[in-house]
């Protein structure tokens, strides 16, 4: 079960250049700290998340164990 995005695999240093070049056109200078600041905290919150349910997942056999 290797799926991945066949767009992604073949990224090369050129290709992530002209992405930047493109990005900083469209957003500015200015607004790239606030957006990579909000992608770093959707991130944060999902990792967070994702905790939250693994720790109700292993705390819930032991919930059963303890009837």
């Amino acid at each position: 079960m290797t799926q991945h995005l066949m767009f992604i695999g073949n990224l090369g240093t050129g290709e992530i250049i002209i992405i930047a070049l493109i990005v900083l056109l469209l957003f500015g200078g200015k607004k790239i700290p606030e957006l990579m600041k909000g992608i770093g905290k959707g991130v944060k919150s999902f990792k967070d998340g994702m905790n939250e349910i693994e720790k109700e997942i292993t705390s819930e056999p032991e919930k059963k164990d303890e009837k």
